[in-house]
């Protein structure tokens, strides 16, 4: 019971700090992150997350980053987010396309969970699954990008 009021409360003051500065502050890479969100579980894990975008993905809508050029890879961590949201991302980066971020190190405020995702086949489930660790972005305030590494 503690563990789960410390991660909640963990997500709630991570997505509450202050716009300017919160790169410096101690952040997680994608590989402690999914072993994080694993363990937390439904609730996810808070924090200050890490990564160089190795592949950038589009589907019904959304964008993804993805910290393997392989999004299955257990190690990876997904940023999800909207067109709107990536075009924001985009413009506050100074890009046309969402693949200008592939090489750069982002850094995303929010809460990584394991979420499943099921093989569709015809528009239907197959019974077939794997695990992904998402950190959903609802607002561009919640994304840094920084220059190539």
């Amino acid at each position: 019971m503690a563990l789960k009021k410390l991660v909640a409360l963990g997500s709630a003051l991570t997505l509450a700090l202050p716009a300017c500065g919160w790169t410096a502050l101690r952040t997680v890479k994608p590989e402690k992150a999914v072993m994080a969100a694993a363990r937390a579980g439904p609730e996810g894990f808070g924090g200050v997350f890490k990564m160089t975008v190795a592949a950038v993905g589009h589907q019904d809508g959304k964008v993804f980053l993805n910290s393997q050029s392989d999004y299955r890879d257990p190690r990876n961590l997904t940023i999800a987010m909207t067109e709107a949201t990536a075009e924001a991302v985009k413009r506050k980066a100074g890009l046309s396309e969402a693949s200008g971020l592939i090489g750069r190190k982002v850094y995303v405020r929010g809460s990584a969970r394991t979420v499943r995702v099921n093989f569709i086949v015809d528009g239907r489930p197959t019974g077939k699954y794997y695990y992904q660790t998402h950190v959903a972005v609802s607002d561009p305030v919640q994304i840094a990008v920084k220059d190539h590494l």
